[in-house]
């Protein structure tokens, strides 16, 4: 147990020890913090914390009552310094006192010294005060006068319609010397005329834009007339210099050796391009001149108002609404009067705007442009269809289309598309020739209807050039004695002027269409209107209005004319087209009147055989039976053969040989077939050797007449000719014979009488065989013995039967 409370013992002393030495670190920082000035806040807090604050309060005792013998010691220190300190103020007393009054005495002089210079600076002060108040209202009076000065030159320029020059017063005014201004007064009248100002040069301009819209439109419309007028002329001139090339061409075609001329094509600068250069304020160019100034005025003088953008939408929007109340197409006047002002007032409002688009400045953008180009060319190609789709007559379609296809040439200048433009007048060239073939069938139908079947008398030479040669219809180059008598009626020249306004017309609105190749199309059109129009026309006349010999000898007589006629319309065509007329030979094909030329000379041979009909009724007046053989031939035959060359004397007058020949071609034929139908039919009972022989005469005058037009055949064509009535000589020929069974042999058959027809041959056979001696008398004497010739006939006869 003892030694246990000695432990706790010792286990006391050491915590007291602690706790004393904790009380002197605290007191030593305490007094460090107070030596150092620190705050002693957190102690404070510690100590109220702790809940001891009787230890603060003795530390702190502590270190004042520590402090105090230092306190005392400094001091005493610092009372010694003052007691020195107060021995040396009291030593120099007395020098302070001389010393003040050596100063009073200073002071006295130097007042008395500077009391007039004291006046003369507050003189001097007062006078720079002065100065430095005028000096200032010198400069706000300048200020105000240069402010003044710009004021009336703005009022100057405006006066003057300067408004550029203006605003650039009015903006120096604001920018330099508004905030400077002194006067208020000034400047609040400034503050409230400048808005003003502005608003003014703006109304002003805008009126004198507006100004400009309206006489635009009147300016645009000449313009465009003058533009296409001018392609036009330039159509017109290269039109002629084609010409000029295409007769140089033909010319060394035809002569090899022969000088070749080379045409030199003169620039043409009258017109330009399209896009002469120009000033930005007077656009003239030549003879498309026009004033631009007010426009460009306006975007500049909006520009210098910052309403640069403004009046770039003010402007498209204003042209925009031109060009739509330009596309209004008036109901009360034909649009066949009023194209020309429509498409012209277009082609002047891009030309326009062409101009402002190079020269603007940006006042309107290429794709504005282009999109006010696309939205005319969609509504001309509709105006363009709808009048197209009313209208009846080729010619005015015709005058549109090439108004059309020069406006196309005219904005192709300036870069403009016209295709769809084009497009549209190809789409209606069917339509077009259709209703010239209409027209032309019209006029066809009235030439045809007026002729006289007369031949045409010319009597002097300019109606034989206009009626002959535009046509090429002469036979011979040289120019014949007038007054002149052609042998065609007056139908030809018009029916050829018709079919030449066809082709002209045709030609026209195939052209400068966008079309290179056209002649196939003018071609094909043109065999419409030959073989449709007028080839039916000439059938019908033929049919309802030719009653007469002469009559279907002129309409054969024209045919022949016409055929020549054709030849000169194709090459007028492929000349008009552009195209080389040995090409245009190469493509020709048949005769495209073919149909009425072989009516107009069946209808010529119908009515000659139906007048040889009446001459051979006289056939009813031959003695068939007769022994006599008639001299110098039968009544018949010599009216016919008077007929023929009657008709041969007159038709040569008239109709060319090759149609003549043709003609008398088949009359003679008929007339065979007819001496052959007589022998075969019910008139001829029996025949007579005497009248075979008799018509053997007969065959041999219509040899004499044949050989007899030698000046209108060659021999060739006189043995051609002979052929005609070849059946009548051949049946002739074998019942003369003196071995008819000859007939039935093939070979001899095909060489001597392949133009007969064994019944025919049968039939006249039988009539001509007669057992009696009056009939063959002349082959032999009576007897027994039947003749040589009767027993071949009877053969023949036999033969002939049994094939039948």
């Amino acid at each position: 147990m003892q030694s246990s409370k000695g432990r706790r013992k010792v286990g006391s002393t050491t915590a007291g020890a602690g706790i004393d030495s904790a009380e002197k670190l605290d007191e030593l920082l305490i007094s460090s913090a107070i030596c150092n000035g620190e705050d002693l806040g957190p102690f404070v807090r510690k100590t109220f914390g702790t809940g001891k604050p009787e230890t603060l309060l003795h530390h702190l005792k502590f270190f004042a009552r520590s402090k105090e013998s230092e306190i005392e010691e400094v001091c005493k220190a610092h009372y010694q310094d003052f007691i020195h300190a107060v021995d040396d103020l009291k030593s120099l007393l007395s020098d302070v006192e001389s010393l003040k009054s050596a100063l009073s005495d200073s002071n006295s002089k130097l007042q008395s010294v500077a009391a007039p210079l004291l006046s003369s600076l507050d003189s001097l002060v007062e006078a720079q005060t002065v100065s430095k108040n005028v000096d200032l209202a010198i400069g706000a009076v300048t200020h105000c006068v240069r402010v003044m000065e710009l004021v009336s030159r703005a009022n100057q320029h405006l006066q003057s319609g300067n408004f550029y020059m203006a605003l650039k017063c009015v903006d120096s005014i604001e920018s330099d010397f508004m905030e400077k201004t002194p006067s208020s007064t000034l400047k609040r009248m400034l503050e409230n005329r400048i808005p003003a100002i502005r608003s003014y040069v703006e109304r002003k301009v805008n009126k004198e834009f507006g100004d400009w819209l309206v006489e635009i439109r009147v300016v645009s419309r000449n313009l465009g007339q003058l533009a296409i007028g001018e392609a036009s002329a330039a159509r017109q001139r290269e039109e002629e210099l084609r010409i000029k090339q295409r007769q140089a061409e033909e010319q060394s075609r035809l002569s090899l050796r022969d000088c070749v001329y080379a045409l030199n094509e003169e620039e043409d600068d009258e017109f330009g391009s399209g896009h002469e250069g120009s000033d930005g304020g007077s656009s003239g160019g030549g003879l498309l001149g026009f004033d631009l100034t007010p426009l460009y005025r306006a975007f500049h003088i909006h520009q210098t108002l910052s309403l640069g953008d403004t009046f770039k939408q003010y402007y498209y929007n204003n042209r925009d609404l031109q060009l739509t109340s330009d596309f209004q197409v008036s109901t009360m006047t034909p649009f066949l009067e009023s194209h020309q002002t429509f498409f012209a007032q277009i082609a002047g409002f891009f030309i326009v705007e062409d101009r402002v688009l190079r020269t603007g400045g940006g006042l309107i953008s290429k794709l504005e442009v282009e999109t006010l180009w696309d939205t005319a060319v969609t509504k001309m190609c509709a105006v363009l269809e709808d009048q197209f789709s009313r209208m009846q007559t080729a010619n005015h379609l015709l005058l549109i289309k090439d108004y059309v296809s020069l406006l196309g040439v005219s904005l192709r200048r300036y870069g403009y598309a016209v295709d769809s433009l084009l497009e549209v007048l190809s789409k209606h060239r069917d339509k077009y020739h259709e209703l010239l073939l209409s027209d032309c069938r019209k006029q066809i139908t009235e030439a045809l209807s007026a002729d006289k079947f007369e031949q045409m008398l010319m009597k002097k030479e300019y109606e034989y050039s206009m009626n002959v040669l535009s046509f090429q219809l002469q036979t011979s180059e040289i120019v014949p004695a007038f007054p002149f008598i052609a042998p065609f009626s007056t139908t030809v020249p018009d029916c050829c002027r018709i079919v030449r306004s066809f082709i002209e017309d045709s030609v026209s609105f195939m052209s400068h269409g966008g079309q290179l190749d056209f002649y196939d199309v003018v071609k094909k059109y043109l065999d419409r209107l030959l073989g449709e129009v007028l080839d039916e026309a000439l059938l019908k006349l033929i049919s309802t209005s030719v009653h007469g010999v002469s009559q279907a000898m002129q309409v054969a007589a024209n045919m022949a004319v016409f055929e020549r006629a054709c030849d000169f319309f194709f090459r007028h065509a492929a000349h008009l087209s552009g195209v080389p007329l040995r090409m245009a030979e190469r493509g020709r094909r048949h005769f495209p009147l073919t149909k009425s030329q072989n009516a107009a000379e069946d209808t010529l041979s119908g009515m000659l055989k139906k007048k040889i009909d009446g001459f051979m009724t006289l056939l009813e007046n031959v003695n068939w039976t007769s022994d006599d053989i008639p001299q110098g031939g039968n009544e018949y035959m010599n009216e016919v053969l008077i007929y023929l060359e009657t008709l041969v004397s007159t038709a040569q007058q008239i109709l060319p040989a090759k149609v003549l020949k043709r003609v008398l071609r088949d009359v003679l034929a008929h007339i065979s077939e007819k001496i052959v139908g007589t022998l075969c039919g019910d008139l001829v009972k029996r025949l007579s050797m005497a009248a075979i022989k008799g018509l053997d005469v007969d065959i041999q005058l219509l040899d004499s007449f044949t050989e007899n037009l030698t000046p209108l055949l060659t021999d060739k064509e006189a043995r051609e000719m002979k052929k005609a009535f070849i059946e009548i000589r051949q049946m002739i020929n074998l019942l003369l014979s003196s071995h008819p069974e000859n007939f039935v042999n093939p070979v001899i058959r095909e060489r001597s009488y392949n133009a007969l027809d064994y019944r025919k041959v049968a039939t006249v056979s039988e009539k001509f065989r007669d057992p009696s001696d009056s009939i063959f008398g002349t082959f032999g004497t009576r007897g027994s013995r039947q003749n040589p010739k009767n027993k071949s006939l009877d053969a023949l006869i036999k033969r002939l039967k049994d094939v039948s």
